[in-house]
Protein backbone atom coordinates (compact mmCIF):
# COMPACT_ATOMS: atom_id res chain seq x y z
CA UNK A 1 0.00 0.00 0.00
CA UNK A 2 1.46 3.49 -1.15
CA UNK A 3 1.63 6.53 1.10
CA UNK A 4 1.60 10.21 0.44
CA UNK A 5 3.61 12.39 2.77
CA UNK A 6 5.50 15.53 2.32
CA UNK A 7 4.86 15.64 -0.89
CA UNK A 8 6.81 12.38 -0.73
CA UNK A 9 5.10 8.75 -2.55
CA UNK A 10 6.26 5.25 -1.83
CA UNK A 11 5.15 2.67 -3.50
CA UNK A 12 4.78 0.07 -0.58
CA UNK A 13 4.20 0.80 3.11
CA UNK A 14 6.75 2.07 4.73
CA UNK A 15 7.19 3.93 8.69
CA UNK A 16 6.74 7.81 8.32
CA UNK A 17 9.45 8.85 10.01
CA UNK A 18 11.36 7.86 5.96
CA UNK A 19 9.18 10.19 4.62
CA UNK A 20 8.97 13.03 7.15
CA UNK A 21 12.69 13.39 7.77
CA UNK A 22 14.48 14.83 5.25
CA UNK A 23 17.65 17.73 5.35
CA UNK A 24 16.95 21.12 5.82
CA UNK A 25 19.54 24.49 5.88
CA UNK A 26 17.56 26.85 7.99
CA UNK A 27 18.31 26.61 11.69
CA UNK A 28 18.03 29.51 14.44
CA UNK A 29 21.16 30.06 16.17
CA UNK A 30 19.56 28.93 19.50
CA UNK A 31 22.38 26.38 21.60
CA UNK A 32 21.51 23.19 22.23
CA UNK A 33 21.85 21.64 25.69
CA UNK A 34 24.46 18.67 26.51
CA UNK A 35 21.81 16.66 26.94
CA UNK A 36 20.30 16.92 23.18
CA UNK A 37 23.58 16.86 21.32
CA UNK A 38 24.70 13.87 23.72
CA UNK A 39 21.48 12.44 22.42
CA UNK A 40 22.54 12.33 19.00
CA UNK A 41 25.81 10.62 19.73
CA UNK A 42 23.45 7.92 22.00
CA UNK A 43 22.23 6.73 19.22
CA UNK A 44 24.73 6.79 16.39
CA UNK A 45 26.31 4.63 19.23
CA UNK A 46 23.65 1.85 18.93
CA UNK A 47 24.33 1.57 15.01
CA UNK A 48 24.72 -2.09 13.54
CA UNK A 49 28.52 -2.35 14.64
CA UNK A 50 30.42 -4.34 12.22
CA UNK A 51 31.41 -7.24 14.56
CA UNK A 52 31.20 -4.95 17.40
CA UNK A 53 34.21 -3.51 15.76
CA UNK A 54 32.34 0.31 15.63
CA UNK A 55 34.47 2.62 13.49
CA UNK A 56 32.64 5.87 13.32
CA UNK A 57 34.04 8.38 15.66
CA UNK A 58 32.76 12.16 16.00
CA UNK A 59 34.49 15.30 16.44
CA UNK A 60 32.01 18.25 17.33
CA UNK A 61 32.37 21.93 17.73
CA UNK A 62 29.99 23.82 19.92
CA UNK A 63 28.84 27.33 18.30
CA UNK A 64 30.43 30.78 19.49
CA UNK A 65 33.68 28.45 20.21
CA UNK A 66 37.14 28.89 18.73
CA UNK A 67 36.50 24.62 18.00
CA UNK A 68 33.71 25.57 15.80
CA UNK A 69 35.87 28.53 13.96
CA UNK A 70 38.33 26.02 12.96
CA UNK A 71 35.53 23.42 11.54
CA UNK A 72 33.55 26.01 9.85
CA UNK A 73 36.66 27.64 7.93
CA UNK A 74 36.87 24.20 6.46
CA UNK A 75 33.65 24.70 4.73
CA UNK A 76 33.09 25.63 0.94
CA UNK A 77 31.23 29.62 0.87
CA UNK A 78 27.72 27.72 -0.17
CA UNK A 79 27.95 25.74 3.27
CA UNK A 80 29.47 28.95 5.19
CA UNK A 81 25.97 30.95 4.13
CA UNK A 82 23.85 28.92 6.30
CA UNK A 83 26.06 26.87 8.87
CA UNK A 84 26.92 30.35 10.59
CA UNK A 85 23.46 29.64 12.36
CA UNK A 86 24.29 25.85 13.35
CA UNK A 87 24.26 25.07 17.11
CA UNK A 88 27.07 22.34 16.74
CA UNK A 89 29.30 21.58 13.89
CA UNK A 90 30.36 17.42 13.52
CA UNK A 91 33.15 15.83 11.93
CA UNK A 92 32.39 12.00 11.22
CA UNK A 93 35.59 10.24 10.55
CA UNK A 94 36.40 6.37 10.33
CA UNK A 95 38.65 3.98 11.84
CA UNK A 96 40.28 2.54 8.66
CA UNK A 97 41.62 -0.73 9.98
CA UNK A 98 40.98 -2.87 12.57
CA UNK A 99 42.29 -5.41 14.82
CA UNK A 100 42.22 -9.24 14.14
CA UNK A 101 41.79 -12.01 16.48
CA UNK A 102 45.59 -12.43 17.39
CA UNK A 103 45.83 -8.34 18.15
CA UNK A 104 46.93 -7.31 14.94
CA UNK A 105 45.96 -4.16 12.28
CA UNK A 106 44.50 -5.42 8.91
CA UNK A 107 42.22 -3.18 6.80
CA UNK A 108 38.66 -2.58 7.67
CA UNK A 109 37.09 -2.69 4.17
CA UNK A 110 33.81 -1.86 5.18
CA UNK A 111 34.48 1.13 7.70
CA UNK A 112 32.56 3.78 5.62
CA UNK A 113 29.37 1.86 4.81
CA UNK A 114 29.47 1.36 9.24
CA UNK A 115 29.91 4.70 9.97
CA UNK A 116 27.13 5.94 7.31
CA UNK A 117 24.94 3.45 9.22
CA UNK A 118 26.24 5.58 12.63
CA UNK A 119 25.09 9.01 10.87
CA UNK A 120 21.43 7.63 9.74
CA UNK A 121 20.92 6.67 13.36
CA UNK A 122 22.04 10.24 14.45
CA UNK A 123 19.71 11.92 11.52
CA UNK A 124 16.81 10.01 12.47
CA UNK A 125 17.14 10.34 16.50
CA UNK A 126 17.78 14.51 15.36
CA UNK A 127 14.03 14.36 13.78
CA UNK A 128 12.31 12.42 16.42
CA UNK A 129 13.85 15.43 18.42
CA UNK A 130 12.51 18.23 16.04
CA UNK A 131 16.15 19.45 15.18
CA UNK A 132 18.14 20.12 12.31
CA UNK A 133 20.75 17.65 11.13
CA UNK A 134 22.47 18.04 8.11
CA UNK A 135 25.53 16.33 6.53
CA UNK A 136 27.62 17.61 4.24
CA UNK A 137 30.36 16.91 2.17
CA UNK A 138 31.40 20.24 0.51
CA UNK A 139 34.28 21.31 2.90
CA UNK A 140 37.89 20.73 2.93
CA UNK A 141 38.63 17.24 3.75
CA UNK A 142 42.45 17.52 3.93
CA UNK A 143 41.74 21.10 5.94
CA UNK A 144 39.80 19.08 7.94
CA UNK A 145 41.98 16.07 8.90
CA UNK A 146 45.01 18.70 9.68
CA UNK A 147 43.09 21.06 11.76
CA UNK A 148 41.10 18.07 13.72
CA UNK A 149 44.14 16.19 13.89
CA UNK A 150 42.84 12.88 12.64
CA UNK A 151 45.30 10.42 12.47
CA UNK A 152 46.24 8.87 9.42
CA UNK A 153 44.83 5.43 10.24
CA UNK A 154 41.21 7.44 10.22
CA UNK A 155 39.51 8.49 7.29
CA UNK A 156 37.18 12.15 7.57
CA UNK A 157 33.82 11.04 5.75
CA UNK A 158 31.50 13.67 6.29
CA UNK A 159 30.80 17.06 8.06
CA UNK A 160 27.07 17.49 9.87
CA UNK A 161 25.09 20.82 11.02
CA UNK A 162 23.40 20.07 14.34
CA UNK A 163 20.81 22.74 15.19
CA UNK A 164 16.97 23.77 15.91
CA UNK A 165 14.91 24.90 13.34
CA UNK A 166 14.61 28.13 11.91
CA UNK A 167 12.72 30.57 9.58
CA UNK A 168 13.41 29.70 6.08
CA UNK A 169 13.26 33.47 5.00
CA UNK A 170 16.64 34.28 7.02
CA UNK A 171 18.52 31.69 4.45
CA UNK A 172 20.38 33.20 1.84
CA UNK A 173 17.46 33.70 -1.57
CA UNK A 174 18.40 31.07 -3.44
CA UNK A 175 18.67 28.51 -0.48
CA UNK A 176 15.04 29.35 0.22
CA UNK A 177 13.29 26.79 -2.43
CA UNK A 178 15.45 24.22 -1.79
CA UNK A 179 13.85 23.37 2.17
CA UNK A 180 11.62 21.87 1.20
CA UNK A 181 11.74 17.07 0.87
CA UNK A 182 13.15 16.14 -1.89
CA UNK A 183 11.97 13.19 -4.30
CA UNK A 184 13.67 9.76 -4.66
CA UNK A 185 14.28 7.84 -7.77
CA UNK A 186 12.35 4.66 -8.53
CA UNK A 187 12.75 1.22 -6.78
CA UNK A 188 13.42 0.18 -10.38
CA UNK A 189 16.15 2.23 -10.89
CA UNK A 190 17.89 0.91 -7.93
CA UNK A 191 17.17 -2.54 -7.15
CA UNK A 192 18.52 -5.83 -9.36
CA UNK A 193 17.54 -9.11 -9.29
CA UNK A 194 20.57 -11.27 -9.30
CA UNK A 195 22.48 -9.55 -11.46
CA UNK A 196 23.63 -5.42 -12.03
CA UNK A 197 21.08 -4.24 -14.28
CA UNK A 198 18.79 -7.32 -14.62
CA UNK A 199 14.90 -6.47 -14.04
Amino acid sequence: MSKTINGRTTKYDIDDQFLKRHSPRAMSGEKLSQEELMTLFEAARWAPSASNIQPWRFIYAIRETPEFENMFSCLVDFNKSWCKNAAALIVTISAKTSLSSKGEPRPNVTHSFDTGAAWENLALQAFEMNLVAHGMSGFDFKKAAEVLGVPDDYNVEMMIAVGKPGKVENLPEALRAMETPNDRRPLEETIFQGKFGAK
